[in-house]
């Protein structure tokens, strides 16, 4: 069960069965600490679409050279953040095309 579930069922239990934060708690299996607990993180909401822009103009350039293009440019957020961003966005290094192989026998001389 994830911490959001939790912190949903102890609310739930709460409010609607009037039960106190300890006693929810100890139903749901959750630390108090955890229901308490409020994310200090800022949404990054122009970030996943900054790293798509640069995917896309550096076509073979993996999470890590996005990284570094991000930082250059003053993004604070950890390689950790961007690896995730970039696996959730389906980015990925581009292949590049074959080359043609020539078709048929060479004529011998």
């Amino acid at each position: 069960m994830t911490p959001v579930a939790k912190r949903e069922a102890v609310a739930h239990l709460k409010s609607h069965r009037g039960l106190s934060e300890r006693r929810a708690c100890q139903i749901a299996g959750a630390d108090r600490k955890m229901v308490r607990y409020e994310p200090h993180r800022a949404p990054y909401t122009a970030l996943p679409g900054r790293l798509r822009d640069l995917a896309n103009e550096w076509r073979r350039f993996g999470y890590l050279r996005l990284f570094v293009l991000l930082r250059r440019e003053g993004e604070a957020s950890g390689i950790n953040r961007i690896y995730r961003l970039y696996r959730e966005e389906g980015l990925t290094v581009r292949k590049r095309k074959a080359r043609r192989k020539a078709l048929g026998k060479r004529p011998r001389s």
